[in-house]
């Protein structure tokens, strides 16, 4: 059995790829908006914080009744807690990568975690 998983994906509305790699560890998932859409929906996690990546595009993410201006390189971290809505700029689609691992469970990363 080989040690990875390599797959590869279509560009859709949302692909998960939790059961695609077998992931045991994280969630993720990549979304995409046309110009004008949203999230249909209001959400927040019981045990999960979640990290965003904005590929293309632009929008804005409701954190907290709090509105954040978001586009393509911004990075953001949400607490499980937090409720959230995307939404994607009236002119332009946005297109992100959302991680969702389980909060304060890292416990070693890179230079700690490594093996040389």
């Amino acid at each position: 059995m080989a040690n990875y998983r390599k797959v590869s994906v279509e560009d859709g509305a949302r692909v998960e790829l939790h059961d695609k790699l077998n992931l045991t560890g994280a969630e993720v998932s990549i979304n995409a908006m046309p110009a004008g859409a949203s999230v249909p929906f209001v959400h927040a996690h019981k045990q999960n914080e979640e990290i965003y990546g904005i590929l293309e595009g632009k929008g804005k993410v409701i954190i907290d009744d709090e509105s954040v201006e978001i586009k393509a390189g911004d990075w953001l971290r949400v607490a499980p807690v937090a409720k959230r809505q995307f939404f994607a700029a009236p002119d332009c689609g946005i297109k992100y990568i959302c991680i969702q691992v389980k909060e304060n469970s890292l416990e070693g990363f890179s230079m700690t975690d490594g093996v040389m």
